[in-house]
């Protein structure tokens, strides 16, 4: 590897990603969470949140792409949205894209760390913040939910740190949140979950899946190689009317016009693909 510094991720129980550093920006710890802003020989500037990478300047457009999008065009007229967790503010760019919607709440406990993307993380956010059809919550996401009135959102985002790597996310992956999500959706809302790695971690993702299939009545999953991770990072989806799977190549590219909508990775051809393809559970060893 050579000399110099380095930052040691576990992608799972028994392996470890090892990426070179370039500077550091910042390290502290929030009442929360260890934050680092770390900029990667490979990646760019990255945000690395207790141990494990977060988003990467180089390719963060593939997970939040991915986690956005293949919802916000399944709904067809998104014009509420709620942001669970998102502290550099990039899943709220990406909703904001989309020209119907109206409001935009993202809600995340670590004010602190919201502070330092504001600071440090501009070309992540893009000035998101700011947008007069965002509102930023600085509250605990299951107190918020539990807090807000019943039929309020079309659509859910919930872009927390992963069940297995974070104290602080493991209650809202439960299927006593999720039921409080459902209550909280219209009746034709629809939510979506990054659920952490099925392959590394397949016990904890059968656990998220099997809560959100005991609430939604349609679950959709799927999967997206993220490199800066190290693995596929895994999203799973629960709607209330509206299959995302049924949705076509044609019909998203429509939509994503439509609406204004640019993007780098996401088009309808990703969105069949992604929707498409099997989910690989567990690992097996000879």
């Amino acid at each position: 590897m050579g000399y110099g510094l380095y930052t040691v991720e576990n992608v799972s129980k028994h392996s470890l990603y090892i990426v070179k550093v370039r500077k550091v920006i910042l390290t502290t710890k929030t009442k929360y969470q260890e934050v680092q802003i770390i900029e990667l020989e490979e990646y760019g500037r990255a945000l690395i949140l207790d141990g494990y990478i977060q988003s990467a300047e180089a390719d963060e457009f593939i997970y939040h792409e991915s986690l956005v999008h293949p919802v916000m065009v399944t709904h067809p007229n998104p014009s509420k949205v709620l942001i669970v967790g998102g502290g550099e503010g990039a899943t709220l760019r990406e909703v904001l894209k989309h020209s119907c919607v109206k409001e935009a709440v993202m809600v995340d406990i670590d004010g602190e760390l919201v502070e330092f993307a504001r600071k440090y993380l501009d070309f992540m956010h893009q000035g998101a913040f700011y947008d007069p059809r965002a509102k930023i919550v600085i509250d605990d996401g299951k107190r918020y939910v539990a807090k807000c009135g019943s039929s309020i959102f079309d659509v859910v985002i919930i872009d927390l740190t992963d069940p297995y790597s974070s104290e602080i996310a493991k209650s809202l992956y439960t299927k006593e949140f999720y039921a409080e999500v459902k209550r909280i959706l219209k009746s034709n809302g629809i939510m979506v979950t990054q659920a952490g790695n099925s392959f590394f971690y397949s016990d904890v993702y059968l656990y998220v899946l099997n809560n959100i299939k005991s609430v939604f009545p349609i679950v959709r999953e799927y999967w997206q190689w993220v490199p800066s991770f190290g693995y596929a990072c895994n999203f799973i989806i629960g709607s209330l009317k509206y299959d995302p799977a049924a949705v076509s190549e044609d019909r998203v590219n429509g939509i994503l016009r439509e609406r204004g909508v640019k993007t780098k990775i996401y088009s309808g051809a990703h969105h069949v693909s992604l929707l498409k393809g099997p989910v690989i559970y567990g690992r097996s060893v000879a």
